[in-house]
């Protein structure tokens, strides 16, 4: 959802839908949240609809109100509104909409997170969850594997997460089962986490080192990012004695490699 026409359509839904839900409850944003992500599961796999309803050469009160007749009576008004405003909206190209409808979707579900006081949990959820995968090579397959159907892919993650982390990480980690954006399950998972923490007005740092760092050193690297970077920052640590010494530190497509390692391959290379 790059372009300038797809976003604008993105912020005029999001805005009617935070108008529309000001005072709903978090648990009722959650159920707005799931019907909106049903929808896109729907645009996912109908392809002649996403066509149909991006078509520039229809206006955009004509689109809308088929989506509407679409819709009514699937889900609740407020679901129902604020996707016929996003589809009366321009888009670059088909695969725009459900971009923005999955993100419509997920952005619902951290208001409701953050409405229950628990958007730091699930950030720390999604990204511990993902450090799980990446280490195990045979989970990482297994949920990656966009030829095996999403269905006994999500029922796996239920039975391996539920009643050890938030219902609503479960929800969005079966939600990186889908592909958000049309990205790989790992790289969903990094983007959501990354969206969760700009829910909370947050930079995401992920940090390599190769032994942990103590409560001190991890505030003040915090402190040392948030300067440069104009904003809070949320710290993710990976230990990772491979590295020896030294540190890793990304942010966004910023990379700022200090590891001991990253010398000595250098080093390897200038004899080479």
């Amino acid at each position: 959802m790059a372009s300038g026409v797809s976003n604008q359509a993105y912020a005029d839904a999001a805005e009617r839908l935070h108008a529309d839900t000001a005072k709903s409850t978090g648990a009722q944003l959650a159920t707005v949240a799931d019907e909106i992500l049903s929808v896109a599961g729907l645009l996912r796999g109908q392809p002649r609809l996403r066509r149909a309803l991006t078509d520039p050469s229809r206006p955009g009160a004509d689109r809308s109100e088929l989506f509407r007749s679409l819709l009514s009576g699937k889900a609740a008004a407020v679901t129902v509104d604020a996707l016929t405003t996003l589809v009366a909206g321009r888009f670059s190209k088909p695969s725009d909409l459900l971009d923005a409808t999955e993100r419509l979707g997920v952005d619902t579900l951290l208001a409701s997170t953050q409405k229950d006081g628990k958007l730091a949990e699930v950030e720390d959820e999604l990204f511990r969850f993902s450090q799980i995968v990446a280490g195990t090579p045979q989970l990482a397959a297994t949920l990656s594997d966009i030829g095996a159907p999403v269905a006994p892919r999500a029922k796996l993650v239920g039975d391996l997460l539920e009643g050890k982390v938030e219902a609503i990480t479960v929800r969005l980690v079966q939600v990186a089962l889908e592909g958000l954006g049309g990205r790989g399950f790992e790289a969903s998972l990094s983007r959501l986490v990354e969206l969760t923490a700009a829910q909370r007005d947050r930079e995401v740092a992920y940090v390599t080192v190769a032994k942990p760092l103590s409560d001190a050193e991890e505030t003040a690297l915090a402190a040392k990012l948030s300067t440069i970077y104009g904003r809070e920052v949320s710290l993710k640590v990976d230990v990772n004695p491979a590295i020896i010494g030294g540190v890793s530190v990304r942010v966004g497509s910023d990379l700022y490699d200090g590891t001991i390692l990253r010398r000595l391959n250098a080093a390897k290379q200038a004899f080479a």
